[in-house]
């Protein structure tokens, strides 16, 4: 092992172990402080009890993790596709930017809570209506950041493509979507983790009405059944799995970056 080596892991081990002596920290105190208060477990249960649910009910919040995962992954599919179209329209349009970028905004400021039932209503207690809620969600952090990318060109490069009587379509093509590419992913960054959420809310008004058990559905059953250390295993099974497709986001911007750096002859170290 090198010198760089080393220096990189010495750098590193701190980013990585005090995290972790916090998180044993809270849950020592969180255990003793249950037990010493004498708190009932339907208000608040010890860590241990927590984690003997989890691994009780370990098939369950899998399951249930997979469902989620597949309604949350649709939906930030569907916001980063409908996203960056209407982004692409935005940046070929003046007028149509300015007449409908204020209801983009409109609709990110709807309570997402206000409208679920609505959309149950409308399209049924589905697996499209979860997807629906996590589209609508996680979509403005990808219209925003494609606009801004799309319209943030660099002005040389423009006149280049004006000299060469470049038509509109060649230059979003070969110019303006390749100088949006960093802003999609860092617009994906923000919408994995508003997809997961968009996710376990539509599963919250979806309920036990239909034939569908995500980890949403879990926590609102277990709220019913007052089974505290269930519901909270739940809520940390829903905080993985927004970890995980954040974990999945990255491994895509790493792989993006490292295809778009070769081709201008650098490496990244992003």
């Amino acid at each position: 092992m090198n010198k760089s080596s080393m220096h990189r892991i010495a750098v590193a081990w701190p980013k990585f172990l005090l995290p972790v002596v916090v998180f044993l920290l809270v849950l020592v105190t969180w255990e003793v402080l249950v037990r010493w208060l004498e708190i009932h477990k339907v208000i608040l249960p010890p860590p241990s009890d927590v984690l003997s649910e989890m691994v009780r009910e370990r098939w369950t919040l899998l399951r249930g993790a997979w469902i989620t995962l597949q309604s949350a992954a649709a939906g930030l599919l569907c916001s980063a596709l409908v996203g960056s179209l209407v982004a692409m329209i935005f940046s070929q349009s003046s007028w149509l930017r300015l007449s409908f970028y204020p209801y983009v905004i409109f609709l990110q400021t709807v309570p997402i809570v206000a409208i679920a039932p609505l959309l149950i209503l409308w399209f049924g207690n589905e697996f499209r209506t979860v997807v629906l809620v996590s589209c609508i969600i996680s979509i403005f952090p990808i219209i925003s950041n494609v606009t801004s990318g799309l319209l943030s060109i660099n002005e040389n490069l423009r006149d280049l493509f004006r000299m060469q009587s470049a038509s509109r379509w060649q230059t979003l093509i070969k110019l303006r979507i390749p100088a949006a590419i960093p802003q999609l992913i860092l617009g994906l960054r923000v919408s994995s983790g508003l997809a997961v959420i968009g996710a376990i809310v539509g599963e919250f008004f979806v309920g036990d009405r239909g034939a569908y058990e995500g980890l949403g559905t879990i926590i609102t059953a277990r709220q019913g059944n007052l089974k505290t250390a269930s519901m909270i295993g739940a809520v940390i099974a829903c905080t993985l799995l927004g970890l995980a497709l954040l974990f999945c986001v990255q491994l895509l911007n790493r792989w993006i970056l490292k295809r778009w750096t070769q081709g201008v002859g650098f490496e990244s170290d992003h």
